[in-house]
């Protein structure tokens, strides 16, 4: 089958000049997920305009929204045809869908929400996509209790409903961002996890889906 290349970037906070350097710098690419935290506190036009210039180098968008990106923004995203959120999209036969926000803690960043929220948008996406020759899953949280969502402290901080849907439904990737210390790879069971680590500070990985999967952390 034809390879795919995509790029995956997470927890931009507002640095979109490095970004669209990233796109400008990387030729040959299908397309880009943004996984969440685009910006911080930003309002719709901020996020509005980020879209369009990302735009601008004409490869589909597939993105869902952070726990510091407002919830109103899901419905930005749902408006320009780009949000992933509880839904999938399918590109050359393989399947993206994901779930926007972080799980609910005691910082009550602006877009959190419950473990079963999270666990029933990842069940929506799924069945958009679960007949594909690849499953590509994009939660902004990483799975509890790995190494993409251990704290500076030690303590593991991701969303059990991710860890959940992932042991049972098996996706061949996980794409998330949110733990910026946590930048790495893991696997559960049959899944390959990789968070991608703050596009601010110039982090992003390439995947490419063809008859194999590989992935490229940057």
């Amino acid at each position: 089958m034809k390879t795919l290349r995509v790029l995956a970037f997470t927890d931009i906070h507002g640095s979109y000049g490095n970004v669209e350097k990233i796109l400008a710098r990387e030729e040959a690419y299908d397309a880009v997920i943004v996984g969440g935290d685009l910006t911080t506190f930003g309002s719709r036009k901020e996020a509005e305009s980020a879209v369009q210039r990302f735009r601008a180098f004409d490869k589909p968008l597939l993105v869902v929204a952070g726990n510091m990106d407002p919830p109103e923004l899901d419905t930005l995203f749902m408006d320009e045809g780009i949000s992933i959120n509880g839904r999938g999209t399918t590109l050359e036969g393989i399947g993206f869908f994901g779930v926007s926000a972080g799980p609910l803690s005691p910082l009550r960043t602006p877009n959190e929400i419950s473990e079963e929220e999270i666990l029933r948008r990842a069940e929506l996406g799924w069945k958009d996509v679960e007949g594909t020759r690849w499953k590509v899953f994009v939660p902004h949280a990483p799975p509890c209790g790995t190494n993409v969502d251990i704290m500076r402290s030690g303590g593991h901080v991701g969303s059990t409903s991710v860890r959940e849907f992932i042991q049972r439904y098996q996706p061949d990737l996980t794409v998330c961002g949110h733990i910026h210390e946590a930048r790495g790879e893991d696997m559960l069971g049959r899944t390959r996890i990789v968070n991608c680590g703050p596009a601010g500070d110039g982090h992003y990985v390439v995947i490419e889906l063809g008859d194999d999967l590989r992935i490229e952390m940057k």
